[in-house]
């Protein structure tokens, strides 16, 4: 659920963001919006991303449900102490990496919100805004800081199999920062600044 914040001090530091997220809200988002993330959100790079977009009824083998969620392309590390994980460092992947399997689980898992860093591509765009997601872009070279706003590890899937760091973490997020940088509406800051970028070395040339 998207919330206005209240005071002046809450609207300079970002609209709060309750998950799991309604289609609804996800419309309510523009690129350009500065949020801060309270719930549940689930880790997911490469590997995470080819075994979904590859495999067949991956829901019903899920210990969590996708629908709503927000999927952090983070490679987090975690450490085990007396019977729980905690968090030592969850700073964002570069996106692009998987853009060549994200329409297809934004479509298949109902997923409403995409987080990492530098953005994605055409085809992720237009799925966001044909089923209602967005893109945060999260703080680069912040990792200790982004694992301080992470509460607790609910759950772990795929870790024998894939690793610490490709495994699908389930995490408890509170006032975790990000900016809207790709909305539901089509609208992406990435392509902007490429197309500004491409214009000012045109002139240069």
């Amino acid at each position: 659920m998207v919330k206005k914040a209240g005071s002046r001090e809450q609207r300079a530091e970002g609209r709060v963001i309750n998950l799991p997220l309604t289609k609804k809200d996800a419309m309510k988002l523009r690129a350009g919006d500065v949020v801060l993330i309270n719930g549940l959100i689930v880790t997911g790079r490469d590997k995470a991303h080819k075994f979904l977009f590859n495999g067949k009824n991956q829901k019903k083998d899920m210990p969590f449900n996708l629908d709503g969620a927000v999927l952090y392309h983070c490679g987090p590390i975690i450490k085990k102490g007396e019977g729980e994980y905690k968090v030592i460092a969850a700073g964002p992947t570069t996106s692009i990496r998987v853009e060549m399997y994200e329409h297809k689980i934004i479509s298949d898992y109902g997923l409403r919100g995409i987080m990492g860093k530098g953005g994605m591509g055409e085809r992720t765009l237009r799925a966001m805004k044909a089923k209602g997601c967005v893109y945060f872009h999260a703080i680069g070279g912040a990792a200790a800081y982004l694992a301080d706003r992470i509460k607790r590890v609910v759950n772990v899937w795929k870790l024998e199999e894939f690793g610490m760091t490709e495994a699908m973490w389930l995490l408890e997020v509170e006032n975790f920062p990000a900016i809207v940088t790709m909305d539901a509406h089509g609208k992406s800051l990435h392509k902007e600044i490429e197309k500004g970028s491409l214009g000012n070395l045109k002139k240069l040339i």
